[in-house]
């Protein structure tokens, strides 16, 4: 599950007691190893047992759910709205997108 290091990603910042941050910070010493690796598989550990939680697939549907009805309201709305205006532009947005060499960038 671990990631190449130069694969891009998101920073955060999370913000210790110093109690733990030294604990922390001895601990990933102990083990020979940077504080952000250890930091990073403490999160991966955190994911995984979350996962194997009996109920967390059951929650995770149930939060499909309400994103598939919510962005069925907005295309209704979107719709009402604009008609077909939203149909020919829903069948040009599948296209790729490309841009000549000469064309400036904005």
């Amino acid at each position: 599950m671990t990631e190449p290091k130069n694969s891009g990603g998101k920073t955060l910042g999370v913000k210790l007691s110093d109690t733990v941050h030294a604990q922390l910070t001895l601990i990933a010493s102990l083990d020979g190893q940077p504080l952000v690796e250890a930091i990073r598989e403490a999160v991966e550990q955190y994911i995984e047992r979350k996962r194997s939680e009996g109920d967390m697939a059951a929650r995770a549907a149930r939060a499909l759910e309400e994103v598939q009805r919510e962005a069925a309201l907005r295309r209704g709305a979107l719709e009402a709205l604009f008609g077909s205006q939203i149909a020919a532009s829903d069948t040009e947005s599948t296209k790729p997108a490309t841009r000549r060499k000469s064309e400036p960038t904005t």
